[in-house]
């Protein structure tokens, strides 16, 4: 497994990300300049941060580059693509994803640990894992609020897209463990083909016991499996 971490202007999770595909999993790793017209890897990771600085709104920009165009001609032939925090929003669009990820329900920043149940363990983000599993992986946000409207919400549940709920650490999923609105909860989604995964939550902040959890080492593990 080759893995690409994007990289665009205001990027700051690509080196996070780069060192856990290279030093805790150890595979072959390099990174996508924003402006290549190739992907060449077998996933592609697009890291969190402030890609053009969020103008317009975030994503926005980088979801126009050509680096998003090669992205999005690799998802439509099955290539496996993982978007972190502002890579989930790039990803919706990049219309890869349903649905948008509006500014948190309380207009602030938030930064802390969570927990997340783990709705669909059958994607190949989640292989490692098991249904009802509660993983405790970092946020870091200020526009993380997942919205659809209510058709396209009623199919994303129907189709089992949901992947991550908010909850408690019991794995209790309610309003008063949502940090930023997100309707029922939502942390997480896949698009219908379940190649391309978009999660506000950072797994590459969660790899080490060092830095208070091992959380998001399952998914790694799970991309793993699909060698």
């Amino acid at each position: 497994m080759k893995f690409g971490v994007a990289v665009f202007p205001g990027s700051n999770c690509d080196y996070d990300t780069y060192f856990v595909i290279d030093e805790i999993l150890g595979k072959p790793v390099k990174f996508l300049h924003w402006e290549d017209r190739r992907v060449d890897v077998d996933c592609v990771v697009i890291p969190g941060g402030f890609s053009f600085g969020d103008y317009l709104r975030p994503g926005a920009l980088a979801a126009r580059t050509p680096l998003a165009e090669a992205i999005y001609d690799f998802a439509q032939r099955g290539g496996l693509v993982i978007g972190i925090c502002n890579g989930f929003q790039i990803l919706t669009e990049m219309h890869l994803l349903p649905g948008a990820l509006l500014p948190n329900e309380h207009l602030k920043f938030v930064c802390r640990p969570v927990y997340l149940r783990v709705e669909n363990a059958r994607t190949p983000f989640t292989r490692a894992l098991e249904e009802g599993e509660v993983l405790q992986i970092p946020i870091a946000h200020h526009d993380g609020n997942f919205y659809a409207p209510p058709e396209q919400l009623e199919e994303i549940e129907k189709n089992g897209q949901v992947v991550l709920r908010y909850c408690s650490p019991e794995g209790e999923v309610s309003p008063e463990y949502n940090p930023n609105g997100s309707l029922n909860n939502i942390a997480g989604i896949v698009n219908k083909e379940g190649n391309v995964f978009g999660l506000m939550p950072h797994p590459e902040r969660a790899g080490e016991a060092e830095l208070g959890s091992t959380g998001g080492l399952p998914i790694w593990y799970s991309l793993l499996q699909e060698v």
